[in-house]
């Protein structure tokens, strides 16, 4: 069996590397390529079991919407009460229905709003479990007596 040789061998590791990232893992303590095939498996392992499984955000756009109907039928309130003399001659039916309405109108405003934010978490959260991942499985491999680089 024809062995690797040391630029082939670290060619070969960084393409192999399942991450997406473009590394190279360079054996400094003189591991075979099957050794180091084995530590990179485990540091995979570890580096996956170590990334926080918190939840992601949700409820975002519900949330965002109950808050935009009850100010919005608030704020109808509100603005009927500056328009008094005219407020307090419709029905109490009429008033509801104003209300309603707006608290609709702001209600899809603020699913719009909070489905904005809920995926600026998300982003947020993906990121920085990214970031761990690739942190843990760097250090797991340097403490393994292997070189990592970008």
């Amino acid at each position: 069996m024809k062995r690797l040789s040391p630029i082939s061998l670290c060619i070969a590791l960084s393409v192999l590397s399942a991450h997406g990232w473009a590394e190279t893992v360079v054996p400094m303590k003189g591991q075979t390529s099957q050794q180091t095939q084995l530590d990179i498996n485990e540091c995979n392992s570890i580096a996956a079991s170590s990334t926080s499984t918190s939840s992601t955000p949700s409820g975002g756009r519900l949330k965002g919407a109950a808050v935009g109907a009850a100010a919005g039928a608030a704020g109808a309130q509100v603005r009927g009460r500056q328009h008094d003399e005219f407020y307090d001659r419709v029905d109490e039916d009429t008033q509801q229905d104003y209300r309603q309405n707006r608290g609709k109108e702001t209600a899809a405003a603020g699913a719009v709003v909070g489905g904005s934010r809920q995926r600026q978490e998300r982003r947020a959260q993906e990121k920085t479990a990214a970031s761990t991942t690739s942190t843990a499985y760097t250090s797991c491999l340097q403490g393994k007596g292997y070189q990592v680089n970008p």
